[in-house]
């Protein structure tokens, strides 16, 4: 009988192990390090792929999310019993139908799933952590707490469209602020009049050409052009016609969002899509004729997020934004077309 009491204790110490294991996490050792590289594994990945509808914080308040209908899961606002990380890697895995949650079965590994799942579920759904500050001195913004006087028209506590009157000297110092840089990210936060979709353009950038770590980092280190804000140059052309110039005015106000003021898709929300904003600038006149490119502004490009602007342009407009392009952006296919198209950075950051 010695055995069957050896074997008991066995499987009474393996039960308890495995429970130890799912509710306190792995126990001290080289299994406890592993779980924890797999959590910070599953961070990155949130990090990179999943904050720009979901959140950083797993609520699902971000500029994204107020376009999308339906809107991304806020996850802090599942409990643990209704939404498992197994429930988690399924729609990461399969996608949702109905919704903007695509398979990511041929985008990440399994293991990659997985380790995303398993975060969202401990860090959102089950901690309801803040996950990653974004507005760090490493990320470009230095003693960001300056800047409170915004954050309760970026957190939604007043709305942008209040009263002047209503509003004491400092929370008119921080509207202003947060209509001049924060808007380009978080959106219009709150608003008492909804009115008209407002057209989006960007107007704050991360920075960078510092050194992270520096106990003192200079003001003026952080606020000159980083390596997104160079593509926010609006091109100079030479004699422009009145379509082009039509379709220049279109284009800064409207594609340049994505593709940057100068066409290459290297600006800062270029950068973060997946995939990436199209570089219009490896394009010709052979390689994108300009009945393609018409379409492309017209019908959208699938598997993209290039929309479809049919709905929002004119014929004529599609026709201004596509000549506009095709001259200021596209590589010349003769010596000549080149000699035509002069170019000016003396601007940084202009717009038309």
């Amino acid at each position: 009988m010695r055995w069957r009491h050896a074997a008991t204790a066995l499987l009474l110490a393996v039960l308890l192990f495995l429970v130890g294991w799912d509710v306190m996490g792995p126990p001290p050792g080289p299994a406890r390090e592993r779980a924890g590289d797999a959590h910070e594994l599953g961070r990155r990945i949130y990090n990179f792929r999943c904050y720009y509808c979901h959140g950083y914080s797993g609520d699902a308040k971000t500029l994204a999310a107020t376009f999308l209908t339906p809107p991304p899961r806020d996850f802090t606002a599942a409990s643990p019993e209704a939404l498992s990380a197994s429930h988690i890697a399924d729609a990461v895995r399969l996608g949702r139908p109905g919704t903007a949650m695509a398979s990511f079965r041929n985008v990440i590994s399994e293991a990659e799933i997985d380790a995303v799942a398993a975060f969202v579920a401990r860090e959102f759904v089950r901690d309801r952590a803040r996950n990653t500050a974004y507005h760090t001195a490493a990320n470009g913004w230095p003693d960001h707490d300056r800047h409170a006087a915004a954050f309760p028209f970026a957190r939604g506590e007043i709305a942008i469209d209040a009263d002047e009157e209503s509003l004491d000297a400092t929370q008119r110092t921080g509207r202003r602020l947060f209509m001049s840089t924060c808007v380009s990210c978080h959106d219009r936060a709150r608003v008492v009049d909804a009115g008209p979709t407002w057209a989006a353009r960007p107007l704050s950038y991360p920075r960078l050409g510092f050194a992270p770590g520096d106990a003192q980092i200079p003001v003026d280190a952080v606020s000159s052009a980083s390596v997104y804000a160079q593509h926010e140059v609006v091109p100079v052309i030479a004699n422009l016609s009145a379509q082009q110039q039509a379709g220049q005015t279109l284009f800064q106000a409207n594609c340049a969002f994505c593709h940057g003021a100068d066409g290459t898709g290297k600006n800062w929300i270029g950068q973060f899509m997946e995939p990436k904003a199209r570089d219009l600038t490896q394009y010709s006149a052979r390689t994108m004729p300009a009945a393609l490119l018409r379409q492309r502004i017209r019908e959208g490009l699938p598997g993209t997020s290039m929309p479809a602007w049919q709905h929002v342009l004119t014929a004529g407009e599609i026709d201004a934004v596509a000549t506009y392009v095709a001259r200021a952006m596209f590589q010349a296919d003769s010596v000549d077309s080149a000699a035509n198209r002069s170019r000016t950075t003396s601007d940084v950051g202009a717009r038309p």
